[in-house]
């Protein structure tokens, strides 16, 4: 009997140790998963994993620092751009310096503003803007003599524009018509249609005339009268549009216009430079505007001298965008072209492998290939002149 007891005794001794051996097992492994669980929380956190602990390696728009720079440089951030004082702002207030390229007349040298060159422009030369030159030209292939093919030029560039959310300028390129009073009507019709096809776009900023020129143009009695008709009709189909105006003397006198500027919200007027032609007297110009509020574009300037050929000044040309930057004043160099002149960021020899067209439901673009497959034809990072590949490196400092 007692060693019956024994057996019972020590039998219930061992049921509680691994009783209780079992239980500190549990407790054990509940403890370690709480602390898989802190752990995985704690390494989503330093990793940035999951979506709000990302964001500490993300800049203030939630972009990593080069998508928030195409981002920024994008109209579906900016919208609508509008002057405040003598300053660009977009619509969220913020200010916004425009930085591009302008073709050479589309007449000649579309054939280079292709789809892909100008997607290469905007996503790795940080291009935000582009000015299609569309000269009027009434002795040539300008808009005067062949209206229906500048037409449909300008539009498919600008849908592309469009279509890689950048800004497009649309100008009215008089030069040796040298008085836009001189083609008023064609310029009404013009751009009567261009803001009815692109009502209220804020990707479309509208400069109605190139340089006017000569002793005899002036902006009270010639380019005002114009502008005053003009505006009134793109604002009609796009009331927040900003519209550039030209000014006097190749666009170098900005005292006029600043002096009985235009009764219109959301105007800039136009200088052009080139660096190894102008310098102080006009930036004292550009002063001149900003203390009375006045608003300025440089809707062209260059490396040359006036010519747009010669020499390249590149110093000079330094001068000027540190000016322009510290001003925050936009601004678009000449030419984006492969013509044989110092001025054009391509070389001569550099010619497209591709076409871009719209597709005829308007879905999108295609490249139909017209010459040499190789991607290295194409690249116009291959092609670039001295003045090209300075021009790509100021874009590239920003």
């Amino acid at each position: 009997m007692k060693k019956n007891f024994f057996i019972i005794s020590v039998s219930i001794v061992i049921f509680f140790i691994l009783f209780f051996l079992l239980l500190n097992s549990l407790s054990r492994k509940n403890t370690n998963n709480n602390d898989i669980a802190s752990i995985s929380e704690s390494n989503e956190d330093s990793n940035n994993l999951p979506e709000e602990a990302s964001k500490s390696n993300e800049d203030s728009n939630g972009l990593p620092e080069e998508a928030s720079k195409l981002n920024n440089n994008s109209v579906s951030y900016n919208g609508w751009l509008q002057t405040k004082g003598s300053k660009l702002e977009n619509e969220k207030g913020e200010p916004v310096q425009l930085r591009g390229v302008s073709s050479h007349g589309i007449e000649w040298f579309s054939n280079v503003i292709t789809f892909e060159n100008l997607q290469e422009l905007k996503n790795n030369w940080n291009v935000n803007v582009f000015r299609i030159a569309m000269y009027t030209n009434p002795d040539g292939y300008g808009y005067i003599a062949s209206p229906e093919i500048n037409k449909n030029t300008v539009y498919k560039i600008v849908d592309m524009a469009i279509n890689l959310d950048m800004y497009v300028i649309v100008d009215w390129h008089i030069l040796n018509d040298n008085n836009p009073q001189i083609h008023k009507e064609d310029a009404k019709e013009f751009f009567n249609e261009l803001s009815s096809k692109y009502a209220n776009v804020p990707n479309l900023i509208y400069e109605i005339c190139n340089e006017p020129n000569g002793n005899s143009v002036t902006w009270n009695n010639d380019v005002k009268p114009y502008s005053e008709e003009i505006i009134p009709i793109i604002r009609s189909h796009s009331e927040k549009a900003l519209i550039i105006v030209g000014t006097p003397d190749w666009c170098k006198n900005l005292q006029s216009p600043a002096d009985n500027p235009l009764n219109f919200k959301n105007i800039a007027y136009s200088l052009h430079f080139y660096s190894g032609s102008h310098g102080a007297e006009l930036q004292n110009q550009i002063n001149y505007c900003m203390k009375k509020n006045i608003p300025v574009f440089v809707s062209e300037c260059g490396l040359t001298d006036a010519s747009g050929n010669g020499n390249v000044y590149f110093n000079e040309f330094k001068e000027w965008i540190n000016y322009l930057n510290i001003n925050n004043i936009s601004w678009i160099y000449w030419s984006f072209s492969n013509k044989n002149e110092s001025s054009a960021i391509l070389l001569n020899s550099y010619i497209p492998n591709t076409t871009t067209e719209i597709k005829s439901d308007s879905s999108g673009f295609s490249s139909n290939t017209i010459g040499d497959n190789s991607n290295e034809i194409n690249d116009i990072n291959n092609y670039l002149t001295e003045a090209g590949k300075f021009i790509k490196n100021i874009f590239l400092s920003y």
